[in-house]
């Protein structure tokens, strides 16, 4: 897959709310109610990664989780990073959701 110009990259990020691009990579953090809900978010995200065969980086700091996207076999941003996060961006939803009920 080839990778994304800056210009690509910077108009993509646009359409991602809270994404930032950090060190190459696209980066979002996420804070939950606590330790269990971020936990929940990140084996939501894992099913979702799997499936796609495309891996963040995950850093998880009690409640607060790091999520970083970029494609380490093509040495950049990829049309997969941006597809990724879009799905993502619907787990972060539900699960926003579901902490308020």
């Amino acid at each position: 897959m080839a990778v994304l110009s800056a210009e690509v990259v910077q108009e993509r990020l646009k359409s991602l709310q809270g994404w930032t691009l950090a060190g190459g990579e696209i980066v979002r953090e996420i804070s939950f109610k606590d330790f269990v809900m971020a936990i929940a978010f990140v084996n939501r995200v894992a099913a979702e990664a799997e499936a796609a065969g495309h891996h963040p980086d995950i850093d998880i700091r009690y409640n607060v989780v790091r999520l970083a996207l970029v494609s380490h076999d093509a040495g950049g941003l990829t049309q997969k990073d941006f597809g990724l996060a879009t799905v993502i961006e619907g787990v972060i939803a539900s699960s926003m959701r579901e902490s308020s009920t």
